[in-house]
């Protein structure tokens, strides 16, 4: 798969599974723009340093406004790959309304709103995006415990499907993984005790969104591809 000369925003870009995505997109010759949380995040992120790598922000990406005037000001964008996210657990009858509300505007809002400004930077060749939603957006019994987060990423699944339909004909293919608990340091650290050989690796995630964000994706549109590893 070829990236040569074609621009690709990466969303959460420099968490466990942006990491990998970057770092294989860099590999095929694409050049990365990655929107920063906070500043801070430039200081630990692997690829730096390297020239195919630009830095936007710190940008919050529930803020319609700013994410518009973010991806109003890119080169003539190829891809678009929404990783950024937030996940938060509980019974339901115990969350409180922010915390309720926060899902939505960092799972469905942020995706909602890049969406938008990459269907709008793209050119006349078309593009492709990729959106991240997760194992309970498929099969929703299995968000008890985080409903709001498995009702959050259930209408990223919704809105790839949607928007993928209203906007092939510009040559814009829009698809999803489904990630199950994926093997990153952070989830070995919460769950000690589980099975992390059967965990999906980031860096076979990070080849599956490579896929469908490629030249080499002609057909493969609305999709939410399960991303679960042996788990």
């Amino acid at each position: 798969m070829t990236f040569q000369n074609r621009h690709v925003v990466v969303t959460g870009g420099t968490g466990a599974l942006g990491t990998a995505v970057v770092g294989a997109l860099l590999e095929a010759g694409a050049t990365c723009h990655v929107p920063l949380h906070r500043e801070s995040e430039r200081d630990t992120f692997a690829h730096r340093a390297h020239a195919r790598v630009t830095f936007g922000g710190p940008l919050q990406l529930e803020d319609a406004a700013a994410v518009a005037r973010t991806y109003a000001a890119l080169p003539p964008l190829w891809g678009s790959i929404h990783i950024a996210g937030g996940f938060a657990a509980g019974p339901l009858a115990e969350a409180d309304d922010a915390t309720l509300r926060r899902q939505i505007d960092l799972n469905l809002m942020t995706c909602l709103f890049c969406c938008r400004g990459a269907v709008r930077a793209m050119g006349p060749d078309g593009g492709r995006v990729v959106n991240v939603a997760a194992r309970p957006a498929l099969e929703w019994r299995s968000g008890a415990g985080m409903a709001a987060y498995a009702a959050s990423k259930a209408a990223v699944a919704a809105l790839t499907a949607a928007l993928a339909e209203e906007v092939a004909k510009q040559n814009i293919l829009v698809n999803a993984v489904a990630p199950s608990i994926m093997d990153t340091p952070a989830n070995r650290k919460a769950m000690p005790k589980a099975d992390f050989a059967a965990w999906p690796k980031v860096e076979d995630v990070a080849r599956t969104i490579l896929f469908l964000a490629s030249p080499e994706n002609a057909v493969t549109r609305g999709a939410i591809v399960p991303v679960y590893g042996r788990s």
